[in-house]
């Protein structure tokens, strides 16, 4: 697959897709479709153990949806584009592995959207972060109402997108929106340390324990544990299971082969 607007490289068991529209990486149309291409090559490839995505440059993570793009829109046109959105940051959302945001600078708009979409989120020092649509006459669309109430709280969601204030990685990090916040020059260090740490998990059990959390968080607790133990089922059922229980027995380090 040829990509255009994002770079997709693989190395070790770790993907990395970069939003390539230097200095801001603006999210317009043909981000998401290639977001969305590059999920799907990503679900598909059993090489592939974890993922991260950056932004190109220091500037931004991604500086928001492309202003230049949707000024022009129809409210028809508007809704396509937040349908395409969708369904690419669903994608990202529910890959079957392990996906992390090194946000290297502004995470503005659909730029935190997007970060909301991942497992992980690790912010540079200079990261800043923010729903600020309220100042152009809409609100969020690509799942800020809904994702930031989830993981903030309902009060927290209200503040910023009310307000539509920009806020800083330490902020960022104590409303607990990101996970860890590093100097730049060691973020990608980082998040790829992280990666490979996850990458040697095994993956049947990676995949189970995150459906059922994404799953979880959203649907009545009773049915949540239900899936949980359906979950655990699955992942028993594996040869990594037997493998890394026999290893703790035996006192030696597992060997998975994801199976």
């Amino acid at each position: 697959m040829v990509y255009e607007v994002i770079q997709l490289n693989k190395e070790d068991g770790v993907a990395i897709i970069t939003l390539n529209r230097p200095p801001m990486n603006p999210l317009n149309s043909q981000v998401f479709r290639e977001l969305d291409q590059a999920a799907d090559e990503l679900q598909a490839d059993d090489s592939i153990k974890a993922v991260i995505i950056t932004g190109a440059g220091d500037k931004a993570f991604a500086a928001g949806a492309d202003i230049t793009e949707m000024v022009k829109l129809t409210p028809v046109e508007a809704y396509k584009f937040c349908q395409g959105s969708r369904v690419a940051l669903e994608k990202i959302e529910n890959l079957g592995k392990p996906v992390i945001a090194a946000i290297n600078g502004l995470a503005l708009g659909g730029g935190n959207e997007l970060a909301l979409t991942c497992d992980f989120r690790i912010a540079s020092e200079t990261a800043k972060f923010g729903q600020p649509e309220i100042n152009l006459g809409i609100i969020p669309g690509a799942g800020g109402t809904q994702r930031l109430s989830r993981l903030i709280g309902a009060a927290k969601a209200k503040e910023l997108i009310f307000l539509g204030d920009i806020f800083d990685a330490a902020a960022a990090e104590k409303l607990g929106l990101v996970n860890k916040v590093v100097p730049l020059e060691n973020l990608m260090t980082e998040a790829k340390k992280i990666a490979q740490k996850l990458a040697s998990k095994p993956a049947v059990a990676m995949k189970m324990a995150k459906e059922a959390i994404n799953t979880g968080v959203n649907i009545d607790i009773s049915s949540a544990l239900t899936l949980e133990i359906q979950n655990v089922i699955i992942a028993f059922a594996s040869d990594d299971s037997k493998e890394g229980m026999g290893a703790f027995m035996e006192k030696r380090k597992p060997n998975f082969t994801d199976k």
